[in-house]
């Protein structure tokens, strides 16, 4: 049986995260693990409030806004390089997702 290992990385620093998913891509071909991306995904641009004071009809200060990256990659098979991926010390910035999918062959 095979596996599919999805990675999910979202960041607010583009830059980052793009260094990230390349060793990834880099450290996949090196073991020969068949990888496919990175996708990527919309931005998504978030917006919070900031209150100058804790009074409801209080002054308050423009919105905060801050802007998530995000990239997918899938390894196909290959199990102890996946598993190796998601054991990596990634930067504080970058936060990873790992789904785990289980591929039987036709027929069974």
């Amino acid at each position: 049986m095979s596996f599919t290992t999805t990675l999910t990385l979202t960041s607010g620093d583009r830059n980052v995260l793009d260094e990230v998913v390349t060793d990834i891509k880099r450290t996949a071909n090196r073991k020969g693990a068949a990888l496919h991306g990175p996708h990527t995904k919309p931005t998504e641009v978030h917006a919070a409030p900031q209150a100058k004071c804790l009074h409801p009809t209080g002054d308050s200060y423009p919105q905060w806004e801050y802007t998530v990256y995000t990239r997918v990659i899938e390894i196909e098979g290959h199990d102890d390089f996946a598993r190796a991926a998601t054991q990596w010390d990634f930067p504080a910035g970058v936060h990873v997702e790992a789904e785990i999918k289980q591929v039987r062959a036709a027929g069974r």
